[in-house]
């Protein structure tokens, strides 16, 4: 249960408002034309039902997103240094793989237990513990690094340790936004949550690449940890809406209905299931190191700049899902980002110029915000609020979960001939897939 209830948000003043309507108007009411003229952009982007950033007008959700968007940049920071440690240490695409396996396999583990725990516990508490852990594990990665003690194998098992936080984390996390955010916002809170990661993916590997070169690695692993100071302080203020009581069955009995509504609902199913496909065949972040320092020859600061490519391009594809009215068919959106992801990403592996390889990961980026938020929204508004915590890990299984066997399999492929190969195949053959899917299933296409 929360400690409170959230009070409702402040009508926000109108333009007019602020300004005289009588024909003799006082000295002060001279500032009210500019003012007014200023706020104007900013209440078209918050209005009611067609603002593209209409869900952060609701205080809660904007604190919430805040306090998220400044962790992920330092997240993004500790990725790309990871990567490229892992690189310095065993000049091996496989270890690049290992690693990503390792913070990705608890996924498939833990999510369904994340998932039981949404549905049971405090939302505070729980995100307040993981956040925690998180900040101490950057905390010893840095220290280690700093000391140069740092082994490949202490990596994996920190790594490890951090799949697992997450795991358990997520579920409660993706609850929290449709706690904070009102249904007919939902979808508009769900890409605006992708912009502020996308955005954190932009400006955190630039400032990796930078850090990396002017400060060493270990920087980038103590401002990750410094990062998540803000995202406690918002976690602590965040008011989350109270919660109805409801009968608690075991853990076992509670993850078994949850396969079972899925199970028994095709639609979801196949929603889950190309969240899956993404995951496992278009892993192209965990290789990109190998990319950059094999195919590219573009060192850490080429390294920040691919990364950041893709993230430019997932914030203009959030935007564009922002955009999205209720009315407007989401089954073309789903399908048409996916076949457009796997296509940018099996292009990527041909190219050898730097500019074309970062345009592509634009594209490749914003396809994959329409291939997984999209689903995400789905299924936050058409599953019933008792199950929805486990559903949501379902779909987080397949999200984060599927992802270490992709690198596994991608770092296994890639040992053998070459990383561009590797994931060319992989992608190619998602892409034939999902052709596939996109003909022969009908209720996905007309999916509102």
């Amino acid at each position: 249960m929360s400690d409170s209830t959230p009070a409702d948000p402040p009508a926000s003043p109108s333009p007019q408002a602020t300004t005289s309507s009588e024909p003799h108007a006082t000295p002060v009411s001279l500032e009210a034309p500019e003012s007014s003229a200023l706020r104007m952009p900013l209440d078209l982007l918050l209005a009611p039902g067609h603002g593209w950033f209409r869900a952060l007008r609701h205080p809660e959700f904007r604190l919430f997103w805040t306090g998220n968007f400044i962790s992920n940049i330092g997240s993004w920071m500790q990725n790309v240094a990871q990567g490229w440690l892992v690189l310095q240490l065993t000049n091996s695409p496989l270890w690049l793989g290992l690693v990503g396996f390792a913070q990705q396999v608890p996924a498939l583990v833990f999510s369904l237990l994340g998932g039981v725990i949404a549905d049971r516990a405090s939302r505070r508490r729980l995100l307040m513990a993981t956040q925690t852990t998180m900040m101490l594990l950057a905390v010893l990665l840095a220290v280690l690094t700093h000391l140069h003690r740092i082994t490949v194998q202490q990596i994996v098992l920190i790594a490890v340790l951090a799949g697992t936080t997450t795991a358990l984390n997520a579920p409660t996390y993706q609850s929290a936004i449709r706690d904070l955010a009102p249904r007919e916002d939902l979808l508009n809170a769900i890409a605006l949550n992708s912009i502020q990661f996308n955005a954190s993916r932009v400006l955190g590997p630039a400032l990796a690449g930078f850090t990396i070169a002017g400060a060493g690695i270990a920087a980038c692993f103590y401002l990750n940890a410094l990062s998540y100071v803000p995202l406690l302080f918002v976690l602590a203020r965040v008011r989350f809406p109270a919660r109805a009581e409801r009968e608690a069955n075991s853990i076992g009995a509670e993850m078994a209905e949850g396969f079972r509504y899925v199970r028994e609902n095709p639609t979801i199913l196949l929603l889950v299931l190309l969240v899956g496909m993404i995951s496992m065949f278009g892993m192209y972040l965990v290789m990109m190191p190998a990319f950059a320092k094999d195919v590219l020859h573009v060192g850490a600061r080429g390294l920040g700049y691919l990364v950041a490519a893709s993230g430019v391009g997932a914030i203009v594809g959030g935007i564009n899902l922002a955009m999205l009215k209720p009315h407007h068919r989401r089954g073309p959106v789903l399908l048409g980002a996916a076949l457009t992801f796997f296509a940018a990403i099996l292009l990527f592996c041909l190219s050898r110029q730097l500019l074309l390889s970062a345009f592509l990961l634009a594209v490749v980026g914003g396809a994959m915000v329409g291939a997984v938020a999209t689903p995400l929204s789905l299924i936050q508004t058409l599953v019933p609020d008792q199950i929805r915590g486990r559903v949501l890990s379902m779909h987080l299984m397949a999200y984060l979960g599927f992802t270490p066997l992709g690198s596994l399999l991608v770092g296994a492929l890639a040992e053998r001939w070459s990383t561009p190969v590797a994931m060319a195949l992989s992608s190619g053959f998602a892409l034939v897939l999902t052709a596939v899917i996109a003909f022969a299933a009908p209720t996905i296409r007309r999916l509102q």
